[in-house]
Parts: structure tokens; sequence; C-alpha cells
């Protein structure tokens, strides 16, 4: 777990909505190496679809650093409510841990999840002038980055052909896209 120069993963707890912001600190006022992963994804808004950024963990972030020299620093920098701790010590979080993490990221802080259909998905559109209805995927033509989907229309049901980015996927909640 300790690496050669004494130092070992810690988690850390951030304020709520402040990972970003204790990572950053640690970083550049301390030295201290961070590791603070990251997903961004399309979701719907009141104005169509729109990426958002959000931390894999909300509100906690790795550090490391050496104990002895860096702990006070650490827990009272900027944007970190608490080292997380086990009974009496702090959490130390092993190296396969943070390896096992970083590869499932792609060794990047930053995974872009870019949406994937399939035939047959279940979709809500998201923008556009028929924003709201849910469609199904019947083609996914990947060159164009556009779909043909089957939707209900005045009592019959029709193709046509959408931007992928102008759906969301049907676990979103459909209010969420008016």
């Amino acid at each position: 777990m300790e690496n050669s120069s004494g130092q070992l993963w810690f988690c850390l707890r951030s304020k709520p909505k402040h990972e970003h912001i204790a990572a950053k600190v640690l970083r550049m006022e301390y030295g201290v190496e961070v590791y603070c992963p990251q997903i961004r994804y399309q979701a719907a808004s009141r104005r169509g679809a729109v990426w958002k950024t959000e931390p894999l963990f909300p509100c906690y972030l790795f550090a490391r650093y050496e104990q002895s020299e860096m702990q006070v620093k650490v827990r009272y920098a900027l944007g970190v409510s608490t080292i997380v701790r086990v009974g009496e010590k702090s959490a130390i979080v092993g190296d396969e841990v943070i390896e096992l993490l970083k590869a499932g990221m792609g060794n990047e802080e930053l995974k872009i999840m870019p949406p994937k259909f399939v035939e047959g998905d279940e979709v809500w559109v998201a923008e556009g002038p028929m924003k709201g209805l849910m469609v199904v995927v019947t083609q996914v033509m990947p060159a164009k980055d556009r779909v043909r989907v089957l939707l209900e229309f005045l009592g019959g049901k029709t193709t046509a052909e959408m931007s992928s980015s102008a759906l969301i996927k049907k676990t979103m909640h459909p209010m969420a896209v008016r």
C-alpha cells in the first residue's frame, strides 16, 4: 500500500458539490496527488438535451500524501469536509483500488458516457417540435449519429430520422423533458 516515499492514498469527504474545488486546492496549493473521477453524460432539461458533468463518487475524492506531514493541511483545505475514518484511523485506500478505478475510467479523471441506443429502446424526444414524445428506436445509424424511430402520430404509426443527441433514454423521468 505504501510507496517508496511513504505516501498513501486516503479517502476524503468533500463539502457538497465541492469535489473539484478540494481537488484543485490540494493539487495547486499543497502539491498533493489527487484522483477525483467524473462522468460526463447527456440529460434532459427544459431546453432539450444538455451535457452534465458529475463526480463518480459525489462528495468523495482520493488524495495521496504522507500522513505525518500533510494530514492537518489536507483536513483543513478549502472544499474538504473531513478525512474518512475507520474507527480511530484514517481510511487508507490501496494502490490497487486506485489503479482499478483508473483502468475503468480509461486512465482519465473524466469519462464521457456517450448516449448509446439499440433497436427497441424506448426514448424521449428532448428537443425540437416533437419534444416530450416517447418513441421507439427502429434503426441506429452511427455514421450519421442519427437513429430512425417509430412514433405514434395522429392515430397512426410512422417513422422519422432524428439526431441521437435529441433523444434521452426512457430511464429519465418524463417530466424532466418537458
